[in-house]
């Protein structure tokens, strides 16, 4: 059988599986109720002058890194998984009056890594009692798993970030938290 056809069918095939798996996922079953459904919310009622209050629940603030030009990295969680990883999650904020860009820095200067645009894969955790250090883990194209595609944010405006780690040891309790440009922190870890 000759290569070329032998891709050509490969690549219809293909295609013909995205698309019934494309049509499959598109139905959706609505719940039976016997109830009807409502489709929009009223505004909620407040006395004049008055905002409404947040229904969102608060976030959690385990540390807060202060960088350059008015840019703060807000860490709302470092949790291990059953995986054997560790995501640290927050937002990254621009505190200041103006335009702030992300410094390059924060991708580290791993070609690998830099190669993927601004990113935080420049992030570590340092185990000091284990005497390690974990660095952003990286998938197998060097892209590191953490948030990518940073380049500036607006005045008071803010984005959520992830990084991931491979976790320390179950007896590793806290890990110092260092991003290039940021001051450090300590970070317990649950």
């Amino acid at each position: 059988m000759n290569v070329r056809y032998a891709r050509k069918g490969l690549a219809s095939l293909a295609v013909a599986s995205m698309a019934l798996l494309a049509v499959g996922c598109g139905a959706e079953e609505k719940p039976k109720t016997d109830k009807p459904v409502a489709t929009t919310a009223a505004p909620p009622k407040t006395q004049e002058g008055q905002q409404p209050q947040s229904t969102e629940e608060p976030v959690e603030v385990v540390a807060v890194l202060k960088g350059r030009k008015g840019l703060e990295l807000e860490i709302n969680s470092a949790e291990r998984d059953a995986g054997g990883f560790l995501t640290v999650k927050g937002r990254l904020r621009n505190t200041s009056g103006a335009v702030s860009a992300v410094p390059p820095q924060t991708s580290g200067d791993e070609t690998e890594v830099v190669k993927h645009g601004t990113s935080l894969g420049g992030a570590t955790l340092v185990d000091a009692v284990g005497k390690k250090r974990y660095y952003v883990l990286r998938d197998t194209d060097g892209r590191p798993l953490t948030t990518t595609g940073l380049d500036s944010l607006g005045p008071s405006k803010s984005t959520a970030v992830f990084m991931q780690f491979p976790a320390p040891p179950a007896s590793t309790a806290e890990v110092s938290f260092q991003l290039p440009t940021f001051e450090p922190a300590t970070l317990k870890l649950s």
